[in-house]
């Protein structure tokens, strides 16, 4: 029998305007949405991972440094190719299929929504799922079918 593996994936908190900052960090809202889903998350025990794979973007790095920093895990951020909004979500699925250990994964859409309805649904369009900034979704796979254990969205934290 497979082990039950454990996959979190979280669209980066809300970024300011590009016009304002080109690298686009977060906002003081992304940094709130941040920290609420931290509490709520850290409450609940509902993430635990030793691994978050982030985007080399700044608003999907600051994200994944505030959520470890706030849930007080020891996670280690991995700067990790293929998560760009408009990268090929086939190919993260791929890298994915030896996993085994849980894993977090913070990135853009709207690469994010098509990985999560490419490894439910077996295919990425039409997505399935809408992931808002700041959301996250976990996923379990077992027996290699992923299934979804839930979703949270940041207005059901306010």
């Amino acid at each position: 029998m497979e082990n039950v593996m454990n996959l979190y994936i979280l669209r980066h908190a809300h970024a300011v305007d590009a016009a304002e900052d080109p690298e686009r960090p977060l906002s003081a809202r992304g940094r709130s949405q941040v920290r609420d889903l931290a509490v709520f998350l850290k409450r609940n025990n509902a993430l635990v991972t030793r691994e978050i794979w982030h985007s080399p973007l700044a608003r999907s790095g600051e994200t994944a440094g505030l959520l470890i920093k706030k849930l007080g895990i020891k996670a280690k951020l991995v700067e990790t190719g293929g998560l760009q909004p408009e990268d090929d979500p086939q190919l993260l699925a791929q890298r994915l299929k030896a996993r085994q250990q849980p894993l977090a994964i913070v990135g853009h859409d709207p690469q994010l929504s098509a990985l999560v309805s490419l490894l439910v649904t077996g295919a990425t369009e039409p997505s399935r799922f809408i992931l808002k900034k700041c959301t996250i979704i976990a996923l379990e796979r077992t027996e290699g079918v992923w299934t979804v254990r839930w979703q949270l969205s940041p207005e059901l934290l306010t």
